[in-house]
């Protein structure tokens, strides 16, 4: 069999190229500090590291978006927490007024004493969030909760939050369900009772009226605590829920780290060594070549 020396030229340069090509590879691989810096350096690895870095990316999401959900209800739980102390400060008031030595005008002071935790606890009602966002109106959130007749008026749909692969949590609460339905809610219970300890006892029905009317403040009050109470329950249960996400997403992220590690860093020992060796055989190869390119019939004759 007969190989042209044209044959033997390119078999050769075609070798120092693929060495040259290794060597090239190899200095990326060291100066980046990655085995994998293309899908043809490692086609499967490059397609796992693509994988995994989505759902690292994904999982940051899911962390950004729980702390979005945790500074939500940490307002709402500090603004609840401001109307539990203004219920039961008029919870203690309903209790003294039932006092039965109070004097129409004590009761009457009472009466404006109580005028000024309403102005309180409608101004908590139809406070905003930072971004000026009327916080108990769900998704009606540039419409005041409440209006001057005491009525909700804004929507009853709460916002949800995606905070991992599969669960929502909602992360506001709505007018009616915090504070009670139109024609039945903490404001009238309170306009009833302001307007009761205003209204003088002069005789035994008076008295029966008023005896009525504020066991019945007294009884709806409590009702209004506890819907507080368990809206504030529901943002403690959500915060806990939020933490143990936290840690979880937190080892995902871990491990993702790791696994990408294992696919990608390079070996920087084995890095090394192989250079050495490509080096070295390169160095052989190209003198081998040049040696062999000046090979003719002519120097033999």
């Amino acid at each position: 069999m007969r190989i042209s020396t044209n044959t033997i030229y390119q078999s050769g340069t075609n070798q120092l190229m693929n060495l040259q090509s290794d060597l090239n590879k190899l200095s990326i691989q060291t100066a980046t500090g990655k085995r994998v810096n293309s899908p043809a350096d490692d086609p499967v690895a490059a397609a796992r590291i693509l994988e995994l870095n989505t759902a690292k990316d994904q999982n940051a999401n899911y962390t950004s978006t729980r702390k979005t959900a945790e500074t939500l209800l940490q307002t709402y739980e500090a603004n609840l927490s401001s109307v539990t102390d203004t219920i039961q400060s008029i919870q203690s008031s309903l209790i003294a007024a039932g006092n039965g030595a109070y004097t129409d005008a004590e009761r009457a002071k009472l009466a404006n004493e109580l005028q000024g935790s309403l102005d309180t606890l409608k101004g908590l009602a139809n406070t905003k969030d930072s971004q000026g966002n009327y916080m108990y109106s769900g998704y009606a959130s540039s419409t005041v909760p409440f209006d001057s007749n005491d009525d909700f008026v804004a929507s009853s749909n709460r916002t949800k939050l995606q905070i991992d692969v599969q669960s929502q949590l909602p992360v506001t609460f709505t007018g009616d369900q915090v504070f009670g339905d139109n024609g039945d809610n903490v404001f009238t219970n309170l306009q009833d009772i302001i307007a009761l300890l205003k209204t003088p006892i002069t005789d035994s029905t008076t008295q029966d009226t008023f005896n009525t009317g504020l066991a019945t403040s007294i009884d709806k009050m409590k009702g209004s605590l506890n819907s507080v109470l368990d809206a504030r329950s529901e943002i403690g249960s959500s915060l806990n829920l939020l933490d143990t996400l936290n840690t979880t997403g937190d080892s995902l992220d871990l491990q993702y780290d790791a696994s990408i590690s294992t696919l990608q860093d390079l070996d920087y020992a084995q890095a090394l060594s192989d250079i050495s060796k490509k080096t070295t055989i390169l160095q052989a190869a190209q003198k081998a070549f040049v040696a062999t390119s000046n090979i003719s019939l002519f120097s033999l004759i």
